[in-house]
């Protein structure tokens, strides 16, 4: 399409997901987006980031920085990263750095916030808002031995079975003619 930025296209960009992800971290941090500034670009300085992470869990980024130039932007995501592992977050669900900076892979930055909204669901001391489903809790069960025993011996329906089964008093289609002389 022509005339679309190329981040708008090669990424899988949900406007309601990112909505709901702006809206969460407003309502956490207490603070607005900036007016007439897009998503990632009011991210993009890892500032709203830092503060989402020390509002969820005190003390987690000791300094951010509120001014200067790409590198210290850059340290503020790594910070922001290095936070997120700290709370509990999986590093499979973290962004790159540089994919924010770049505006590159801007649908896997929503993907992160959505990771941090599930992760503060295993935090009793975080009292909400909360962002997404709650995450499913362990379900162990336990069986005697006896019980486990007894499945040894039977062949689960998914294996088949052919008790009793042959081809006798079938008959589909036609039968087969051979005609001779023609």
């Amino acid at each position: 399409m022509p005339g679309r930025p190329l981040w708008q296209v090669a990424g899988k960009r949900e406007a309601s997901q990112e909505a709901e992800a702006q809206q969460w971290i407003e309502q956490v941090v207490g603070e607005r987006f900036p007016q007439n500034v897009s998503y990632e670009d009011a991210l993009r300085d890892g500032v709203l980031l830092c503060k989402l992470m020390n509002k969820l869990q005190a003390g987690l980024i000791s300094k951010i920085n509120t001014s200067g130039g790409d590198y210290k932007m850059m340290d503020n995501l790594n910070q922001f990263q290095k936070a997120c592992i700290k709370y509990g977050v999986p590093d499979v669900d973290l962004f790159q750095a540089v994919d924010l900076m770049e505006r590159k892979n801007i649908a896997q930055v929503t993907n992160t916030i959505f990771a941090i909204g599930r992760t503060a669901y295993r935090h009793p001391e975080w009292r909400g808002p909360w962002l997404g489903p709650r995450p499913a809790e362990e379900n162990k069960r336990a069986f005697t031995e006896e019980q486990l025993r007894a499945g040894e011996g039977l062949i689960g329906l998914q294996a088949g079975s052919n008790k009793g089964a042959t081809q006798a008093g079938q008959s589909f289609g036609a039968t087969r003619k051979i005609l001779l002389g023609k």
